[in-house]
């Protein structure tokens, strides 16, 4: 029964309707779980308020219509753009600096007619990748020393741009995605291991140029109760979320952290404690399991990608989307400094979801446009 069963699970995802639309049943299964969950906990987090869960589906359903579209797009032509792809949103990134606009303290987007903005750094984390990939995709591998020091000269002049608009999170995100590429390309273990020998130094040189509030932040990670009703509120209410759900939580709609609005940020960045608090650590792991479904399957898509530009880009897209997961869980939990990383697919945004959803687009148009063997 059982082997009847995989059989026509096996058959179903294989489906020629599914091969048509280039969709990947499985990947796009995981997702739509994944947002389901993530819509739950919204409801909770945003104090019922439905307009914001339907401004959420909204979006969702703009991502999922782009994620589609991309999927159309055969891998080859996402290669051929690259390049263009890379100097058009450098550029965009310059502009940013020259003539972006601003909120909060912070210059990251282009103003658009009709009052609408644009964000050219979260198309980066994208196209960064596609460009490493690009650039190794007719080189023999593994990569020589003159091969990386021209890759690390491509990450490191856009991630200089965006952290220098503020947004040390996103500048951390493209730095990652295009270091992904270039460890997936057979990184020589003596270039990682001097790497991690040059990586106090670097973090010296880092905390020289941070922002007075981006060194406030790691501050408060180290000891948060140094400022508990300033700086540490935040990650003091966080973990006190957490740690008050227990194994099972409080149930629905009765986390007091949440509810009561002790928790800021509650249904952005600071979502999973308000699951922690109201499913408990049970809650939690079966969000996990979700996270890991869909990594899964981007990791089984990038082993069996047809060629090396597939092949690295789809691992570093979905080890990027691993990072975006750890990051924000690490954040919240209070093992890593706060940096405005967003829990993906779960926090309510619209500029996230939409790069998501297209980078999952990128997956399955590799999985899905491989020739027959």
């Amino acid at each position: 029964m059982t082997d009847s069963f995989y059989r026509r699970a096996l058959s179903f995802t294989n489906a020629r309707l599914w091969k048509l639309v280039h969709v990947d049943v499985l990947l796009m299964g995981a997702l739509l779980l994944l947002i389901c969950g993530g819509l739950f906990i919204l409801y909770s987090a945003s104090g019922q308020n439905v307009a914001m869960v339907e401004r959420q589906v909204f979006r969702l359903v703009i991502g999922l219509m782009i994620c589609v579209a991309l999927a159309q797009l055969p891998p080859k032509y996402m290669r051929r753009a690259s390049p263009a792809l890379f100097i058009f949103i450098s550029v965009l990134l310059v502009c940013v600096l020259l003539f972006g606009v601003g909120a909060k303290g912070a210059q990251r987007w282009l103003a658009l007619p009709g009052g609408l903005r644009f964000q050219p750094s979260e198309i980066m984390k994208i196209v960064m990748p596609m460009m490493i990939a690009w650039y190794f995709s007719d080189k023999q591998l593994p990569p020589n020393f003159k091969q990386i020091l021209a890759v690390l000269g491509l990450i490191v002049l856009p991630v200089l741009m965006i952290a220098k608009q503020p947004d040390l999170g996103t500048a951390l995100l493209v730095a990652v995605s295009g270091v992904f590429v270039l460890f997936l390309a057979g990184l020589g273990w003596r270039y990682i291991l001097g790497a991690t020998a040059l990586a106090p130094a670097a973090a010296y040189t880092l905390w020289q140029f941070m922002h007075d509030y981006q060194r406030q932040r790691v501050l408060t990670f180290l000891n948060p109760e140094s400022d508990p009703l300033g700086s540490g509120w935040n990650i003091i209410q966080s973990k006190t979320a957490i740690g008050s759900g227990g194994l099972y939580g409080k149930g629905f709609l009765q986390g007091t952290q949440a509810q009561l609005d002790f928790l800021p940020e509650s249904h952005t960045d600071f979502i999973i404690a308000v699951l922690a608090e109201e499913f408990g650590m049970l809650g939690c792991g079966v969000l996990i399991l979700a996270y890991f479904l869909v990594i899964a399957r981007g990791l089984y898509i990038a082993a069996y990608a047809e060629d090396n530009y597939a092949r690295l880009l789809a691992g570093s897209l979905t080890l990027t989307f691993f990072v975006y997961m750890f990051v924000n869980i690490g954040m919240v939990s209070g093992i890593l400094p706060v940096v405005g990383v967003p829990l993906p697919l779960v926090s309510y945004g619209g500029t996230s979801i939409i790069t998501i959803m297209a980078t999952f687009g990128i997956l399955m148009s590799i999985q899905t446009h491989k020739r027959a063997r």
